[in-house]
């Protein structure tokens, strides 16, 4: 590891450690060439002069970093429709842990390189089922999976520290359970890592439950059982442990959205989750930043309550908010390159 990357490392393990905000959802572009039903950022996309530029992105990273350093997952929409992204990465990067999420449709040798030369972090493929015709047909593409395949190859030989910083990323539905084990010894045979995430179908701007739904309760348990036998399967345990309380309705612990983390969208909206993208508390563009995050303090009761979903930013920022020893073993021997 650099100099450069120990010191947002260590940046990063302070900010979490003094209970300032460590997680930052940042959506540059919701334009996308996919249709997942399970998203309606993709018809809700903007002109690319009215999204957020390089210069916005640097001033929200150089604000960020008065107060620590934070994980940026850079998403959309999908990110490659944007050819200022390396740029973009690369403002973020100076600071901060960057990680990028996208469908793979527009990775390239030249792009993958500039990315990672640009200081990016980690990189995860959407892919979400087993077989090549079951995810064209959710991303409403043909040839998606191919592309997605591609793309993790393209990451993986470029990256300065291999497969420890490319992953696949997939979302947990109730038809694609079954396909899961079959998913994960695929990433495994390619020398890449696994993330996962629980489907969320009650959060703003959600596509609403369609033909995708949540799995039954004992998916947690399954999932905790591959997240044993597969050392590449790289999260928290304690997201698998809690997810059937949530799948089964029961009591789960406190949301800290808007405290551990928030959302900035395409626009520069800032609100308190990606589930909750259409409360903004204002604009990056008009309002200082730290009277941003001080309206978001004032909400942080109210917001606590909440238990819309068990997606893996919440389940990231809840475990890193009451950190034990076995969050930071797992952190550093799991989920770090």
């Amino acid at each position: 590891m650099s100099l450069s990357g120990l010191r947002r490392d260590l940046g990063f393990a302070r900010t979490v450690a003094t209970g300032r905000p460590f997680n930052v959802l940042l959506q540059v572009t919701n334009r996308c060439n996919m249709t997942c039903s399970f998203c309606d950022f993709w018809p809700n996309g903007a002109r690319p002069e009215d999204e957020l530029t390089v210069e916005d992105f640097a001033r929200l990273s150089d604000g960020l970093a008065e107060r620590g350093r934070v994980l940026f997952s850079i998403e959309g929409g999908e990110p490659t429709g944007r050819p200022d992204l390396p740029d973009i990465v690369r403002v973020l990067a100076r600071h901060h842990l960057t990680a990028l999420f996208t469908n793979g449709w527009r990775m390239t040798p030249e792009l993958a390189r500039s990315l990672w030369g640009a200081g990016l972090t980690h990189a995860s493929v959407s892919i979400d089922y087993a077989t090549a015709a079951r995810h064209d047909e959710a991303r409403g593409v043909q040839g998606a999976s191919e592309r997605a395949w591609r793309a993790l190859e393209l990451l993986r030989d470029s990256s300065p520290a291999g497969d420890r910083r490319v992953h696949v990323m997939t979302v947990v539905m109730h038809d694609n359970v079954e396909g899961l084990p079959a998913l994960l010894e695929r990433t495994a045979a390619l020398g890449v890592g696994h993330q996962l995430t629980l489907l969320s179908v009650d959060g703003d701007r959600r596509g609403g439950e369609g033909t995708k739904r949540p799995p039954p309760e004992g998916t947690g348990a399954l999932l905790l059982d591959l997240w044993r036998r597969h050392g590449h399967l790289r999260f928290l345990r304690e997201y698998f442990e809690r997810m059937d309380d949530f799948l089964g309705g029961r009591a789960m612990p406190r949301c800290n959205a808007g405290s551990a983390g928030f959302n900035v969208d395409h626009l520069g909206e800032l609100s308190p989750c990606i589930e909750r993208i259409g409360e903004p508390v204002g604009n990056l563009r008009r309002d200082p930043l730290p009277v941003l995050l001080e309206r978001l303090a004032a909400r942080r009761d109210e917001l606590a309550s909440c238990q819309r979903c068990w997606t893996a930013c919440r389940g990231f920022q809840q475990a890193l908010s009451s950190p034990t020893l076995r969050t930071w073993q797992d952190l550093a021997l799991r989920t770090r390159a």
